[in-house]
């Protein structure tokens, strides 16, 4: 019976999450039917990704200790394209969640090598580990491990903004100062506040907004998207003729900045919010109306900010009446975190009475990783939740407020 409780598990580690992101495959894929599957998925999608060969090493090994009489299981956990914390975190989460439901002790941890390896730490703090096995496709291996995986990582969207993208945008940005006669500041502005957000992860909280906005002609946000895109090019226009003027009136430092943000802010805002138009008229009819109450807080952050850092910069100026005084300044702030609060309580309540309304029972549920949860198997209205059950069915609770989309499946925030 111990034996029983406490299954021998094959552990297979897909660091960069390619089951995820090329077979649209969500993880831990767990069970020789379901690994089997996804290795087929993946093979298909990128017959280069040493990832399926791994997966099948792992079966493999499953099957002969099955034969032997052990009561094993195999299991591939994934982690994040990006790797790194992202990716370890992934991995340590969903091994925490399988430890705790199938009380394992040990495993047998199949890698292809190429970053696994850095993962072994983490793994052996939560289970130990009987063996290690690194998979090597019967090639080359140096040879793989430098040129090709270089070559195949140019090739991921991610790695290519780094590597190609980064330089041709500072290529881009001198060039166009120079063609217009301007200093490096501005240059040494965008790269600071792209730095910014890149550093302190706003980046890939601002790509993750922006890939719900999908452009067709198919669609009648089409027309929202177009001014949208006008609208910008005429806020980048204001911009510079802002920065022109402003260091004609002999402004400079936060004046010249003021300046700017207060003459072209207004109109980026005005172009983000017909592109939340646009989003919301795709969202009706999708039939997917629960997104509108998330678009809906983007388009009251947008307006509180846009106020909050007009007045701010009407603040530092006051070089023309209405002057603006702190006092003013910092009751707009008041008067913003307020609104912000209650128009946010307002938009939950809204969300879930829409997410009481909805069928959501037997819909899979995962995390914003392509991580897999579990499915719905019921709504808890009073407090607010959906009851979720894993494949090793234990049932547990998840907060409406954890769920960003409502679609085929149920995408929950990271970190679940």
């Amino acid at each position: 019976m111990e034996n029983m409780e406490r299954p021998l598990l094959v552990l297979c580690i897909d660091r960069d999450n390619d089951i995820y992101e090329k077979g649209k495959v969500s993880g831990p894929v767990i069970g020789r039917e379901a690994n089997v599957n996804a290795a087929l998925k993946l093979a298909l999608a990128d017959p280069e990704d040493p990832d399926s060969n791994t997966i099948f090493y792992a079966v493999k090994i499953y099957d002969k200790l099955k034969k032997e009489g052990e009561n094993a299981e195999v299991i591939t956990l994934t982690g994040h394209k990006k790797l790194g914390y992202s990716a370890d975190r992934e991995i340590s989460e969903q091994l925490d969640r399988i430890v705790r439901e199938t009380h394992a002790e040990s495993c047998i941890l199949v890698s292809d090598g190429a970053s696994d390896e850095e993962i072994i730490p983490v793994i052996r703090s939560r289970i130990k580990i009987n063996s290690t096995k690194i998979v090597f496709i019967k090639q080359a291996k140096e040879l793989e491990k430098t040129y090709f995986v270089l070559l195949d990582k140019i090739r991921d969207p991610y790695y290519a903004r780094i590597i190609i993208g980064i330089p041709a945008l500072l290529v881009l940005l001198l060039s166009a100062s120079s063609y217009l006669g301007m200093s490096w500041q501005p240059v040494g502005i965008i790269v600071g506040i792209y730095l910014l957000l890149k550093g302190f992860g706003i980046e890939d909280y601002i790509t993750s907004i922006l890939s719900d906005f999908r452009f067709s002609f198919g669609n009648p946000s089409w027309v929202a998207y177009v001014g949208t895109f006008v609208i910008f090019i005429f806020a980048i226009l204001v911009t510079y003729f802002s920065w022109n003027n402003g260091v004609g009136m002999g402004f400079a430092g936060e004046k010249l900045v003021a300046n700017v943000f207060g003459n072209a802010l207004p109109i980026f805002i005005l172009a983000a919010l017909f592109a939340i138009v646009g989003k919301s008229i795709d969202s009706v009819l999708e039939k997917r109306t629960f997104l509108i109450t998330r678009y809906s807080l983007y388009a009251i952050a947008l307006i509180l900010a846009m106020l909050v850092l007009k007045t701010g910069s009407d603040w530092i100026l006051n070089y023309k009446p209405p002057y603006v005084s702190f006092s003013d300044f910092f009751s707009v702030l008041l008067i913003a975190i307020i609104a912000g609060y209650v128009s946010t309580n307002i938009v939950r309540s809204m969300r879930t009475d829409m997410l009481v309304n909805m069928k959501l029972e037997g819909k899979e549920v995962i995390n914003d990783h392509g991580t897999y949860i579990g499915k719905v198997v019921g709504i808890n209205g009073i407090e607010g939740s959906i009851l979720v059950q894993t494949m090793f069915e234990k049932k547990y609770g998840l907060p409406f407020n954890l769920i960003t989309s409502v679609g085929e499946n149920i995408i929950v925030k990271t970190g679940i």
